[in-house]
């Protein structure tokens, strides 16, 4: 059995789980971290804390691209299928993205439910890793077959010194994005024959809507102490923080369940300079 590394406090396991190298080590962390938590038998830092480290651990593969160089594959066929490789990657992406959130921000001045909700973010986002991982595994696959783009840590060195900047790319773009597309791609693994990935896709799916609401209600509630309009501090956030415009089609009905109103980004699509 692979030995975890100790940790002190919640911001302490989550520095080592970000630095894990080994992915099973890094999703055991997280997910022990957030049992730990969720029965407060941690605190919530320590001076023997690591540092918070630039770049999250990762194995020697996926070698990683930038976003342009890599291909896009049918889902039509066994070598399609394995496009699931690239959610394995957006998965694996947001657990380090959540507990960089509980990490970087640990000193800032907010209610400990705040953690309780990045907490929850970061064991469901092990979680959807581990099932997509398994689903490649049985598909003859594994994570790392294929190359994989690099922008998705990009997200949080541009917000590292600002969490509500943070929030409004990390949870309210990159998360959001997740409830336009997957219901798409899920319908299209069922066309080819395909249950079992979209069954993992319906898990993905519901639990990112309660990922998105966390992002919302933070947001609003940091927007609200500054006293500054949420969806114009939005737009202004995006505009300093996002590199690209945001694509529709947008999942109107599933964003503004999750408390992300059209009012947001509905004036920030493609087709606006922004």
């Amino acid at each position: 059995m692979t030995r975890l590394p100790q940790f002190h406090s919640l911001r302490g396991a989550a520095v080592e789980a970000i630095r894990a190298a080994d992915l099973a080590v890094k999703t055991e962390v997280a997910q022990e971290a957030a049992r730990r938590w969720k029965a407060r038998t941690l605190s919530l830092r320590s001076p023997l804390d690591r540092t918070v480290p630039e770049r999250p651990g990762r194995p020697a593969k996926p070698v990683l691209t930038p976003p342009t160089q890599v291909k896009r594959r049918s889902l039509g066929s066994l070598k399609g299928r394995i496009a699931l490789h690239a959610i394995a990657h957006i998965e694996l992406n947001a657990v380090d993205l959540a507990l960089d959130i509980v990490a970087r921000f640990a000193s800032e001045p907010v209610p400990n439910s705040f953690f309780d909700g990045w907490m929850q973010v970061a064991f469901e986002e092990a979680k959807h890793f581990r099932m997509v991982r398994q689903r490649l595994n049985d598909l003859g696959a594994d994570y790392g077959d294929l190359p994989a783009h690099d922008g998705l840590w990009q997200a949080a060195h541009d917000t590292r010194n600002d969490l509500t900047a943070r929030l409004a790319v990390v949870p309210l773009i990159l998360e959001a994005r997740g409830l336009d597309v997957t219901p798409a791609l899920r319908a299209k693994m069922r066309e080819t024959g395909d249950n079992e990935s979209a069954a993992v896709l319906d898990v993905i799916y519901e639990d990112e809507k309660g990922h998105v609401a966390v992002g919302a209600k933070w947001f609003r509630f940091l927007c609200a102490r500054q006293k500054k309009d949420p969806a114009a501090t939005f737009q202004t956030l995006v505009r300093a923080n996002f590199r690209g415009p945001l694509k529709p089609p947008f999942n109107d009905i599933a964003r503004a369940e999750a408390g992300l109103t059209p009012s947001f980004y509905r004036s920030m699509t493609a087709s606006t300079n922004i």
